[in-house]
């Protein structure tokens, strides 16, 4: 069996039996090819030939090149694409079974401060129907905690405007229900009323995405952040943040704001409430300013 009948195989199975997303399948792929051109350059056969040793060359090589969180998610890939060969009859071991991943210094996700958040919102201009589409974007990317791919994939009828719920397809094909304010809400309907129908004329096919772009077609990832650099640019903004960003703010503004960090679990779609409790370091910073401004010993 070839390198690429394996891929193809490998891919399918990622799409078809375990369901991933279009991005996580693409993230595999591109990982297997980092280790099949490794193997081509270094003239050391195919995927399923693969021994310990020529493992070992691969983790050298990987840590020569990349940082640790890289080195981490393309050891993961092979490793598991390893495990189905081997499940499948296709090789006789895992070479990457017991590698050994480099640890990767935990990083605080950025976010935006409340009263930064609200004037990049306020200042979107909203008089034509970019401007519109692009708060109505960011109004729900910061209002429902949303990933950039759930917020592109959402459909018209996924919106239920009389119980003011959205219905998210998150990791993994894991749906969720998220509430969405009345702000949010009337932002909305504003867009779909006012400036999608003047967006989808320009495009023939028939589609049900709530985010087109300015061919008419479904807005992409890659196009909101796009969306999200000009909106800085044009309003001079001195913010250096990403489309996630909007998810963490979210996250952190609830907290700081007394919600319980299972409700935000919830709300974000987490599997592991570990990986929201580290929401919990933002808003101590929260905890210290308000300490700060109270205590009387504390105050300037």
């Amino acid at each position: 069996m070839t390198n690429q009948e394996i891929i193809e195989r490998y891919k399918d199975y990622l799409q078809n039996e375990k369901q991933y997303s279009e991005n996580t399948v693409i993230s595999y792929m591109n990982d297997i090819n980092s280790l099949v051109s490794f193997l081509t350059n270094e003239d050391l056969g195919e995927l399923r030939y693969v021994t310990n040793r020529i493992a070992k060359f691969y983790i050298a090589y990987l840590h020569n090149n990349f940082d640790p969180k890289s080195i981490r998610r393309k050891i993961s890939s092979v490793k598991t694409l390893f495990a189905y060969l081997l499940d499948d009859g296709i090789v006789r071991e895992n070479p990457f079974k017991n590698v050994v991943l480099p640890k990767v210094s935990k990083h605080l996700p950025k976010f935006i401060y409340e009263d930064e958040m609200i004037d990049f919102l306020n200042n979107i201009d909203v008089s034509k129907p970019i401007g519109l589409r692009n708060k109505t974007i960011f109004e729900l990317l910061y209002g429902c905690g949303l990933r950039v791919s759930e917020l592109t994939n959402i459909k018209i009828n996924e919106i239920d405007f009389v119980k003011q719920e959205l219905k998210v397809m998150g990791k993994g094909s894991v749906e969720r229900i998220v509430p969405i304010h009345a702000l949010a809400v009337n932002t909305i309907k504003k867009y779909l009323l006012d400036a999608r129908p003047i967006l989808k004329v320009r495009n023939d096919v028939d589609n049900n995405h709530v985010f087109l772009n300015h061919h008419g077609n479904p807005l992409t990832s890659r196009g909101v952040r796009d969306i999200l650099t000009r909106e800085i640019s044009r309003q001079s903004s001195t913010l250096k943040v990403s489309p996630h960003s909007f998810r963490h703010s979210f996250a952190t503004h609830l907290l700081n704001n007394g919600v319980d960090l299972r409700i935000v679990q919830e709300l974000l779609g987490h599997v592991s409430l570990s990986t929201t409790q580290i929401y919990t370091k933002i808003s101590k910073e929260k905890l210290q300013e308000e300490y700060n401004l109270a205590h009387p010993r504390a105050k300037k």
